[in-house]
This record gives structure tokens, sequence and C-alpha cells, in this order.
């Protein structure tokens, strides 16, 4: 079964670690988070630390370079990650669509999913 990555995106600068969640968020994702791993899809999943707590290694030119957070130029960025195991790209889209709307409505959380190339 093909394996995908979904990429959690944020912008840092509206949601924060000092973000508050919603009285019923946690029952709804903890709802979720049950439900998927059941189904036997979900492989892992984390949330990151932020930016500002971050290093990008670049290698340019023969060079490598590394920049420590935060990076301010950076609108959005990766909040956290989902491994799942799905039959096709179309379930994989419906799980992340499942997990996106467990958000408040007013939140801004995008997805990027993406299959696994196996080698």
């Amino acid at each position: 079964m093909p394996r995908f990555l979904t990429l959690i995106r944020i912008d840092e600068r509206e949601l924060t670690p000092a973000t508050p969640f919603p009285a019923d968020f946690e029952e709804r994702m903890g709802a979720l988070m049950e439900e998927i791993t059941k189904a036997g899809v979900m492989l892992d999943t984390a949330g990151l630390l932020p930016t500002s707590e971050g290093t990008r290694v670049s290698w340019s030119g023969g060079r490598t370079t590394f920049t420590d957070g935060p990076f301010t130029e950076t609108k959005e960025v990766v909040g956290g990650y989902a491994f799942l195991q799905c039959k096709d790209k179309a379930e994989a889209l419906e799980w992340t669509k499942r997990f996106l709307e467990t958000h408040p409505a007013e939140w801004t959380v995008g997805a990027e999913v993406r299959e696994v190339q196996e080698m």
C-alpha cells in the first residue's frame, strides 16, 4: 500500500504556541486520532517546535551554511506532519481533510499531501 507524507502548514504569526485551543478541540482531535489509528492508516504524527528553535542547513557553491531560526521572511511554515499508509491518494486526502476540519473555523491551516516514492 502506498505511503503519504502530509505536511501541516501554519502561519506562525497567527498560530503561536500561546494560541488558545477551543474546549472541545482535544476531544475532537483525540477521536479522529483513535479512528485513524484503528483503521491502520496512521504510521506516525507529531507537531513541530516553532522555527525559532530550528536551523536551516543549505548546500550551495560547494559550501554548507547554517541559519538559526526564527525565519521571519517565511510566512507559512511546516507546523507538523502525519505519515499515512492508505490504499490511494484519495483516501489520504480524505483523512487530511478530516484532520484540518477538526481545527476552529477561524484558523488558517493547510496541508501538502505527497506520496512517498518507494525505491
